[in-house]
């Protein structure tokens, strides 16, 4: 089988199907992607460049939409040449939302297109009025955000979505051929076991009293704000707790601050803390994620109603203790006192107080983080995942109704 990955920052969400369809004999892969993206996994790409940025004065709702017509552009002429070679895909798995399968059914009609959906815009009842009311303007970008995957909906022969909240976005009349079906972890790599972060002159074990929190960014969409809250509360009680911080110092999702500030920036000048007890990481390895993992009191994730970061499955997997915020993405993987805390996304003194509760070990940490890890095992372990990921990609390649 043919199959051509389409992703602005490949392998993203294909990292594990692909590195696993590459001991499967008859399957032969190639990645279009942008050619800014140095990633290599082993797989030929395609490089394909955008010839021009977004116009400048276009209307604001339809930045998204053009940037995504600009690269599916982009990325039908850097394909145009295989298929006056001959090659065509069986399956193209695309990314949906920045454009680059737009145009694929226009060089390969017969070809099936299996999209993969992580989240449709709603102006209200997710994470656009979460942490604010939201004005008609704003409302307005948000749905037409959604055009470059409408048009997607429209030439796929089916779609997936990782997560039940990421699904239930979309509208239901359009969701009868979309599966439900997460990229999985690599429960192996991601287990418990003994470890160590080193930070400057500092190595911190499980021994010692350390709570982590992980992001890409920054940012209120990720409870940022709430957590540091927390910890300038905490660091008044517990003079032995050492925090550790992996991420980047922006804004990755949501709004940035008007007065030019970073969020880390704003509660480093405006609360009280010890930076001495507070360790900022940037982003970090994999190995030195499992380590915090693997080595935390608590991990605390929070975030607005949006998408599940790879990150929770993988602490709980690694054996951490999740306390995370009370929000419907939680609500799929985290059953509060069964195998995590959930506490109010707003409510720092709440926070405060659980990550309390749990560094005075007033709660049964083993219980908790056991059932964690065997949510994660029975449910996301790549063993479980990869064979019917497979099996999706199958079905659809060859015109059949999958049973996923």
């Amino acid at each position: 089988m043919r199959i051509l990955f389409l992703h602005n920052n490949f392998p993203g969400q294909y990292r594990r199907i692909a590195n696993h369809l590459k001991s499967i004999d008859g399957v032969e892969m190639l990645a279009g992607t942008l050619a800014s993206n140095q990633q290599d996994i082993g797989i030929k790409k395609i490089p394909y460049e955008l010839h021009r940025d977004v116009a400048k004065g276009i209307h604001p709702t339809l930045v998204t939409a053009e940037r995504a017509v600009l690269t599916g552009q982009a990325a039908f002429k850097a394909l145009y040449p295989l298929k006056n070679q001959g090659w065509e895909p069986d399956l193209v798995c695309a990314h949906s939302g920045w454009g680059p399968s737009l145009l694929i059914k226009e060089l390969w009609p017969k070809t099936k297109m299996l999209s993969l959906y992580e989240w449709y815009y709603n102006a209200r009842g997710s994470d656009a009025d979460f942490l604010e009311p939201i004005n008609h303007d704003a409302a307005a970008r948000a749905h037409f955000k959604n055009i470059p995957i409408l048009l997607d909906i429209a030439s796929m022969d089916w779609g997936s979505s990782p997560t039940r909240w990421q699904h239930s976005q979309f509208p239901k009349h359009l969701t009868h051929n979309m599966s439900i079906l997460h990229e999985g972890v690599d429960c192996d790599y991601f287990r418990p076991g003994p470890d160590s972060v080193t930070v400057g002159e500092r190595t911190f074990t499980a021994e010692d009293e350390v709570i982590t929190y992980v992001a890409r960014g920054m940012e209120p969409y990720r409870g940022f704000p709430q957590f540091m809250e927390a910890v300038a509360k905490l660091q008044q009680r517990r003079p032995n707790l050492h925090v550790l911080i992996a991420g980047n110092d922006r804004t990755a999702y949501g709004k940035t601050r008007k007065d030019g500030k970073t969020h880390r920036e704003h509660a480093l000048e405006t609360l009280d803390l010890d930076l001495d007890r507070i360790h900022f990481l940037g982003l970090v390895p994999l190995k030195t994620l499992r380590s915090m993992f693997r080595i935390t009191k608590a991990h605390v994730y929070l975030t607005v109603p949006f998408v599940l970061s790879w990150s929770l499955l993988e602490a709980m997997a690694s054996g951490a203790l999740i306390v995370g915020s009370d929000t419907q993405p939680l609500h799929e993987v985290v059953d509060d006192k069964r195998n995590g805390l959930l506490t109010p996304f707003f409510d720092s003194n709440r926070l405060a107080d659980v990550l309390e509760r749990v560094l005075r070990q007033d709660v049964d940490r083993a219980s908790l983080t056991k059932a964690a890890r065997r949510t994660i095992t029975e449910r996301y372990a790549l063993p479980v995942i990869l064979p019917k990921q497979w099996g999706l990609m199958q079905a659809v390649a060859k015109g059949e109704r999958p049973k996923v």
